[in-house]
């Protein structure tokens, strides 16, 4: 191949080349509002993908979807000292309900009584109307999401990955026992663990916060972490059980089986539109994006090449039958979805937009086709993005297949190069910062990934990362079990973590 159509590449230029990736896929750009991002179709046909396979799975698991409102009153984040403490500093107010003309100027009047904050997250609000909601055991579980818009006032934002407005869904459920609480808390990180690995096919390890890293308010914050490209971690999403400090602060209580009052046990979880984010940095390439096929919108995309005009009439008809044939074919339990690009462009420039786009598929039909029953085609997950003769029956006979290999392709891939950067022999404190010091200071960007080590759970400790700017991002469930010495202090420990930079 000649010149990669990314500019700089990933090795020049990590940061620079994610946000190109974003503008030649057309997924999203920065709108006029700072922080906030206007989602292009492409990008939000991604989110689509997402939502839907996620929405299935939280309706098959018992949970209803509902909505709340936007605005919560100050007064309710103040009822939960941690959770108002951990998102002070990130809250968008409002203060006023009307604006007036002055000297040609619009100005806020009419100050409210009480200032309402865009919602950072939901749970003091939906707290409170749960308090209503529950009186007795009968009414356990209480299970319910809600797919919404979220507003953190972020001062280092970048698209998909940290923004001032974003969109999530997040899940809030009341149990009778804490017993319960935890096994949905995990049961939801789980389905977490399905969309990520199964669908997005980004190798993730799960696992535990650590005291510091843990949700405001929370009893336990578990999560998933994923290595991006970069070798930096991206925590994906997160399920909280938060066992009865809602409850206590929003007077959530039932009445048991016994006739005694007592207070609920409450989670919440949920995922953003980071994941494109992620799905960016985990699978792109020097050419653009590159979708494993249960997430791209299109599986195929059919690019017909007409160089005269009496043979188009025969062109889009012999394309029209394999479209067709095509979505008849099934892939992973669903047809398969294919897109004729018929704009009025040369075939080579369509051709690289949907390379650039990451379409898994992309398929040339020319007069000299139709006289073979034949067509021309190139895989996403080929980095060469070589061309292949095929007979047009053969490739529809193949198309799930070859869809299901490439699926594979992509989390393998993933998951050798998580592998291939992740340490487990690092023992001391002044290894690991050998470890995370940028090779070159000039380029800086592609260094050190992830460490697997022993930690003596001791809070306090954690402070030593922060000159490194690294953290523990989990306490992974699968552990070594052996002892160690933490990496730390130096003292006896047993518990594994993984410490990496992270977004």
């Amino acid at each position: 191949m000649g010149k990669n159509a990314i500019e700089p590449t990933r090795e020049e230029d990590y940061s620079e080349w994610y946000q190109q990736v974003i503008k030649a896929a057309d997924l999203a750009e920065n709108s006029p509002v700072r922080g906030c991002m206007v989602i292009k179709p492409w990008g939000y046909a991604i989110w689509e993908k997402i939502r839907n396979y996620l929405d299935k799975r939280i309706k098959e698991t018992g949970h209803q979807n509902l909505y709340f409102p936007l605005f919560v009153p100050v007064s309710y984040l103040e009822k939960e000292a941690k959770h108002v403490e951990g998102f002070a500093k990130e809250c968008a107010v409002v203060t006023h309900h009307r604006l007036e003309e002055k000297d040609g100027k619009l100005l806020p009047a009419s100050p409210l009584e009480e200032p309402l904050v865009i919602r950072p997250t939901s749970e003091a609000i939906i707290g409170e109307a749960f308090s209503r909601s529950v009186s007795s055991f009968r009414d356990l579980p209480l299970l319910t999401n809600q797919w919404a818009n979220i507003v953190r006032w972020e001062m280092r934002t970048r698209l998909f990955l940290r923004t001032t407005e974003f969109l999530w869904q997040e899940g809030h459920t009341v149990h009778a026992t804490a017993e319960e609480a935890s096994e949905e808390s995990l049961r939801m990180l789980e389905v977490y663990r399905e969309l990520v690995e199964d669908v997005m096919m980004m190798p993730a390890i799960l696992g535990e916060k650590s005291e510091s890293e843990r949700f405001p308010g929370a009893k336990h914050t578990y999560c998933f972490e994923v290595m991006m490209q970069d070798r930096k971690a991206l925590q994906g999403g997160t399920s909280h059980d938060l066992g009865q400090n809602f409850s206590k602060a929003f007077n959530i209580r039932f009445n048991n089986q016994d006739g005694e009052l007592e207070y609920a046990h409450t989670t919440s979880w949920g995922v953003t539109t980071r994941l494109i984010g992620s799905l960016i940095m985990v699978h792109g390439d020097d050419d653009g994006l590159r979708l494993p096929p249960r997430i791209a919108p299109h599986q195929v995309v059919i690019v017909p090449v007409v160089p005269r005009e009496d043979k188009k009439e025969e062109v889009y008809a012999y394309i029209d039958l394999l479209k067709k044939e095509l979505e008849q074919q099934s892939f992973c339990g669903e047809k398969i979805e294919v897109h004729v690009d018929s704009r009025d462009m040369r075939g080579g420039e369509k051709w690289w937009d949907w390379i650039k786009k990451g379409v898994p598929l992309t398929v040339e039909v020319g007069p000299r086709d139709v006289e073979n029953g034949a067509l021309v085609f190139a895989r996403r997950d080929d980095s060469t993005h070589k061309k292949e003769k095929m007979k047009r029956n053969e490739f529809v006979q193949k198309v799930s297949e070859t869809l299901l290999e490439m699926q594979r392709n992509y989390f393998e891939e993933a998951k050798r190069y998580k592998e291939e950067h992740t340490r487990d022999d690092i023992d001391t404190f002044e290894e690991l910062k050998a470890f995370f010091a940028p090779k070159n200071e000039k380029k800086p960007e592609i260094h050190g990934g992830f460490v697997r080590a022993k930690w003596c759970e001791d809070p306090k400790t954690e402070a030593m990362f922060d000159d490194l700017k690294v953290a523990i991002r989990c306490i992974p469930f699968e552990q070594r079990g052996n002892v160690g010495r933490c990496i730390l202090t130096g003292k006896e420990a047993t518990k594994d973590v993984v410490i990496a930079k992270s977004y």
